[in-house]
């Protein structure tokens, strides 16, 4: 018997089997795919830490969170500073001086205020879309070459359809400053992030290739409590119906020169490219390798027998959500967590934070 089964080998249950087996407590992890790491999982090719499952780039403004997480890993001083190409164009992002500047061949902040503020339409009343949101918040062209084409592909929905919050996450800045995110604190572990979660699951049983919902009569006798982080929905054979996810189709391909685009993350915004964006991995930690890998993500519709990525958290999604979120609570011996598990898209950064505090209510 074990004092908690955790299923699912990403970054959550890591840092909850690692809180919990420091205090003595047993855990067995398992895992559908064929090895630990969730999403953030990185494997080694040609000396190129390579991200299997798309771009993970960890930062936070929180001191405690930045040296929980370097404790298990050296990180490197990488700052994301991508690129958005629209057809023939290239733009820094995010949204800064550099990005006016090449748009509209000005050089000041007041000149891009003023063409902005000529290009927003203005509501007197909250954004019904991320249409109308992003329109309020940069204008038209900004809108129609770096927003509206990429996040259609990405979502598989017009942004007519999607809601404002998305949009939300995406900073607007009139300095010239590539850095995509405003935290305090941001890197890339050398060596990758696998290490970092081998480190967490050191004293845990582990099963690999192992479906939960398949062995689930079994497994639940094993432990007295179940941290189970796979969707919410096919837990409960989707009684309430389907949840929505995005998914997403990754082409690694390894390419004989040394640099191929000059820099990590490249943004296609077009509608006509099919895929979102190109990863290049070397340049997460300066590599000088004579060769280079790239990853080509192509979204694309989720259904049961692809992975899900992104909930699609519009309001009929969360309705059925909450459905589910009550059923959950008549089961005392499981708690539903993560991304997937709670139905929310979360960085890194929160994941560590949430799991953190869930250890002080359920171990402690």
């Amino acid at each position: 018997m074990y004092d908690y089964l955790l299923v699912g080998a990403g970054l959550f249950n890591a840092v909850v089997a690692y809180e919990a087996t420091k205090r003595g407590k047993k855990c067995l992890v398992i895992e559908r795919r064929n090895h630990i790491g969730g999403n953030c999982y990185t494997e080694n090719i040609d000396g190129i830490n390579v991200h299997k499952y798309g771009a993970h780039i960890f930062r936070t403004s929180y001191k405690y969170i930045w040296e929980y997480i370097n404790q298990f890993a050296e990180f490197n001083n990488f700052v994301n500073s991508p690129i958005a190409k629209y057809k023939n164009e290239l733009y820094n992002l995010p949204f800064n001086m550099n990005t006016f500047s090449k748009m509209w061949d000005i050089s000041t902040p007041d000149e891009a205020r003023k063409i902005i503020d000529e290009q927003r339409i203005t509501l007197e009343r909250k954004p019904a879309n991320l249409e109308e949101h992003a329109l309020n918040l940069v204008g038209k062209d900004i809108y129609e070459k770096l927003i509206k084409g990429y996040t259609e592909k990405q979502w598989g929905k017009k942004c007519k359809e999607l809601p404002a919050s998305i949009m939300r996450r995406i900073p607007l800045r009139f300095t010239y400053d590539n850095n995509y995110y405003n935290d305090k604190y941001q890197g890339i572990p050398i060596g990758g992030f696998t290490p970092i979660i081998e480190k967490m699951l050191e004293g845990c049983d582990i099963r690999l290739d192992t479906d939960f919902v398949e062995e689930k009569g079994f497994l639940e006798k094993q432990a007295n409590r179940i941290i189970y982080t796979g969707t919410i929905d096919e837990f409960f054979d989707y009684k309430y119906g389907e949840l929505e996810y995005r998914s997403l189709r990754f082409e690694h391909e390894k390419m004989n020169v040394a640099n191929y685009q000059g820099v990590a993350v490249v943004n296609y915004t077009d509608e006509e490219t099919p895929y979102t964006r190109i990863i290049e991995h070397k340049h997460f930690e300066f590599g000088d390798q004579k060769t280079t890998i790239i990853t080509k993500e192509y979204p694309q519709k989720w259904s049961r027998d692809e992975e899900p990525y992104y909930p699609i958290n519009n309001t009929e999604n969360e309705i059925t959500y909450n459905k589910y979120l009550n059923e959950s609570k008549k089961n005392s011996n499981y708690i539903f967590a993560g991304r997937l598990g709670g139905y929310s898209y979360t960085d890194m950064q929160d994941t560590i934070k949430a799991a953190l505090e869930l250890t002080k209510t359920i171990i402690n």
